[in-house]
């Protein structure tokens, strides 16, 4: 380990980028993290992008014992990298919401005319899908619109997969 070559900060600083500069596994999602190595460098001997992931301490340590497998990891790796590229950060943040309330069905998010924007490629995969009964509801504490939204049977499918490592392809 000591004859192992830095990984360089900007090669560094873009796997941290991925994840959010937070832990990559979908359900975790702590910091500070570490660089992972999803195939050892005692046997690549390369940093390379693809084989680089960020993870907490925690995770990391699952990962060299083991206890998160190899495999797992290259998914999460594969669905983030589809996840990033698919989806903007805010309906990023809605699956996030989902996965880490997984009993939650609805959400209801602040309406105004850019929403629908914001939310095009979840609605789009029919991964949520606004609901017209309740269009656009006022909330009396601020006088701001609101509309629910509901995680489709194809969203609860996608969340799934994604909570534990499956191909969301």
């Amino acid at each position: 380990m000591n004859n192992r070559p830095k990984i360089p900060a900007a090669l560094e600083r873009e796997v941290k980028m991925e994840s959010g500069h937070r832990c990559a596994i979908t359900t975790c999602k702590q910091t500070p993290v570490d660089i992972h190595h999803i195939v050892p460098w005692e046997t690549c001997q390369k940093h390379e992008f693809d084989n680089l992931r960020a993870l907490c301490p925690n995770c990391h340590r699952k990962a060299h014992d083991g206890d998160i497998d190899r495999k797992s990891i290259k998914m999460y790796k594969h669905n983030l990298s589809i996840v990033n590229s698919r989806y903007g950060d805010y309906e990023r943040r809605i699956l996030q919401d989902f996965v880490d309330n997984s009993d939650d069905r609805f959400i209801d998010l602040p309406y105004d005319k850019n929403t629908d924007i914001l939310l095009m490629f979840l609605i789009r995969d029919k991964l949520l899908l606004p609901l017209p009964d309740k269009r656009p509801i006022r909330m009396s504490a601020r006088g701001r619109e609101r509309m629910w939204y509901e995680l489709t049977e194809e969203g609860q499918q996608f969340i799934s997969k994604w909570k534990v490592a499956e191909d969301i392809e």
